[in-house]
């Protein structure tokens, strides 16, 4: 078992005066899927008028925010202590491959977390045939899908180049596998796009990635921000598990799942629609700190804070 306390900020200065505003937030970590939340503090400056929490479809929560009084910037805080337990399982004695695509063809299963949900396109993301092409030629119908799915996400961060900077969320599958650069986002719909090419539901992850990693092992690309990897759906009995393509691992307990999707534009951690001119600037920090390794910060009292309910 792993614990954490965690810090997420997120910040935008306007170029001048914003007066109405109506924001939704989904940075809240998720209970189950092998964690649970033991503290949870939310803070928005300026204070908002209206702050409704939702669940959505896939079963994230949703902070649903309006400002109408004029404010030059926005800031959000949100600090956290989550346990994780979740183990590397048995890979070799999840479904096969095939089984998994016969099983999802069948499903009529079409709830949030229901495989048909991540079999086709969603808003950034739809199935590429020539993805599905590049990563079957390391796939047989009876791999364990397990194996198979953690060897897809070591052939991606060995091929591919972590280079931020030079995508964006609108960029398409297409260029980042032409490119073989990008983030840990552009990885993970890379994968999501070959997967379902291939008939296997594949799901996008929003989450934390631990920020310092133990003595005498590698720091994790894509720690000083949220981070995304990918869900496979391991068949009804084994559900879903979670692959880094950006780490070439298994998302174990080094991760902290916050929402769930069929890409980024489900669980985009900010959106929403204000009225401004010119530029914005954005700030995004996070602090993903193992109990034990450093004293927990306190919650600022000067911030108006939301529990968790």
């Amino acid at each position: 078992m792993s614990r954490y306390d965690i810090r997420l900020e997120i910040g935008y200065s306007y170029p001048g005066f914003v007066r109405d505003a109506r924001h939704i937030l989904r940075i809240a970590p998720r209970a189950g899927a092998g964690q649970s939340v033991e503290r949870f503090r939310l803070a928005i400056l300026p204070e908002p008028s209206e702050h409704v929490i939702e669940g959505d479809f896939f079963g994230n929560r949703s902070d649903h925010v309006l400002i109408d009084h004029p404010h030059e910037a926005l800031r959000v805080e949100m600090r956290a202590r989550v346990d994780v337990r979740r183990p590397l399982p048995e890979l070799g004695g999840t479904l096969s491959v095939g089984a998994v695509v016969a099983e999802a063809a069948r499903s009529r299963d079409s709830e949030g977390e229901g495989p048909l949900q991540f079999l086709g396109s969603g808003r950034l993301v739809a199935p590429s045939d020539a993805v599905a092409a590049y990563l079957g030629e390391r796939l047989t119908p009876d791999m364990p899908i397990g194996e198979a799915a953690l060897a897809l996400s070591r052939r991606i961060q060995a091929e591919f180049r972590f280079q931020a900077g030079v995508t964006t969320i609108s960029t398409r599958v297409e260029e980042t596998f032409s490119a073989r650069r990008g983030v840990c986002q552009d990885f993970s719909h890379l994968m999501i796009a070959g997967l379902r090419g291939l008939g296997l539901p594949a799901a996008y992850a929003s989450g934390f990635l631990r920020t310092e990693p133990p003595p005498g092992q590698p720091r994790l690309e894509g720690a000083d921000a949220m981070h995304a990897w990918v869900e496979v759906w391991t068949g009804a009995a084994g559900g879903w598990l979670g692959f880094d393509p950006t780490n070439g691992c298994f998302a174990g307990e080094d991760h902290v799942l916050v929402a769930r999707g069929r890409d980024y534009a489900d669980v985009a951690p900010i959106d929403g629609v204000l009225m401004t001119s010119g530029p914005q600037r954005h700030h995004h920090a996070v602090d993903m700190v193992p109990i034990g390794d450093e004293a927990p910060v306190p919650a600022r009292p000067d911030r108006p804070a939301v529990a968790s309910p």
